[in-house]
């Protein structure tokens, strides 16, 4: 037996209670899984009226189903379908009017009775407006007064009461992630299209910088022939602050690079850094990237071949700029 900090002294039998909390998990898995054995022609059906549908998906609930609604029309807007929610109570107050003709409702409820919904129901209908309704009754109004109907049914609530919603609504919330994630599928909305509905977050970034977006390039770009003397190198180097120099020839195209490693490989050879040229210590055939490559791209380069720079090029193997794993680490990218 154990006591809650600062709190009164309720005593919890620790076996009881992982017992019911995994018999609720396994209630709540069952659910979803017995879910899945009953998709059927109705779900293609709601997929067909979405994917159809020229005005936006509307979805509505109330109480809990409300809840598991705003997340579901959420899924939805990030996934290529675009989506809001709206409170039935509001709905009666003027919000109907955020409904158009061109709209496709979905409206949850476990009963299918609830009197919010069932009575806004005809004036959806009437904008002429197309409803699924996703319910745990299938002869319930709102099952029968739809265009479709998808049975989220479940054997029994994981509360032990069977009064509190908890595995109707996670199986709802589970049957919307199927729809969203099927009309992702039918859309061909890839992992591009996700990114620029995400663009705040790691993804986005990793999906929509470019290698031109944070390259170095103009006055900022280290460069030298291969004729200089090594003194001119380390300058450069040293004042771009790339740990590297590129090696270019009169046309701009890339002959080699100078970077911190072959400096130390200079020392080593005893070579005299003052008038050494830079051909002779510079490495050829350096790694290069095209700017118009994502920076993931030039991240998992660096990362294979154990690199903490990379020289940029255009289409035609120009060189237009220089990055490293720090100007990545800036833009968020790794």
């Amino acid at each position: 037996m154990t006591t809650m900090p600062n709190s009164p002294a309720i005593k919890i039998d620790e076996i009881a209670s992982l017992d019911l909390a995994r018999r609720v998990l396994r209630i709540e898995a069952d659910a979803v899984l017995a879910l899945g054995e009953r998709l059927d022609g109705q779900f293609i059906a709601a997929m067909q009226l979405i994917l159809t549908c020229r005005g936006r998906v509307v979805v509505s609930g109330m109480g809990k189903s409300g809840h598991i609604g705003n997340k579901i029309a959420a899924t939805f807007a990030s996934t290529g379908t675009p989506a809001f929610f709206v409170h039935p109570g509001e709905a009666s107050h003027g919000d109907l009017g955020m409904i158009t003709h061109e709209d496709v409702c979905i409206v949850l409820s476990n009963s299918g009775e609830s009197a919010e919904l069932v009575s806004i129901m005809p004036l959806i209908k009437r904008r002429g407006a197309r409803l699924i309704a996703m319910t745990g009754n299938p002869s319930s109004t709102l099952a029968r007064e739809s265009d479709v109907h998808l049975d989220a049914s479940v054997a029994q609530e994981a509360c032990p009461l069977n009064l509190a919603p908890t595995a109707s609504t996670t199986a709802v919330l589970a049957l919307g992630d199927a729809l969203a994630i099927a009309l992702l599928e039918a859309r061909g909305f890839g992992s591009e299209d996700f990114a620029r509905t995400h663009p705040g977050g790691s993804l986005g970034r990793r999906l929509l910088v470019h290698v031109r977006d944070i390259m170095h390039q103009g006055d900022e770009l280290p460069t030298v022939t291969a004729d200089a003397l090594l003194p001119a190198a380390l300058l450069e180097m040293t004042s771009k602050g790339l740990g590297m120099t590129a090696v270019v020839d009169a046309a701009g195209q890339v002959s080699g690079i100078v970077t911190d490693g072959d400096l130390r490989r200079v020392l080593a050879r005893n070579i005299d850094v003052r008038t050494a040229v830079v051909r002779e210590v510079m490495s050829v055939n350096p790694r290069c990237i095209e700017s118009s490559q994502l920076a993931v791209v030039a991240v998992e380069q660096m990362q294979q071949h154990n690199i903490n720079g990379l020289l940029v090029i255009d289409e035609t193997g120009k060189l237009v700029g220089a990055l490293n794993m720090l100007d990545l680490l800036r833009a968020g990218v790794v």
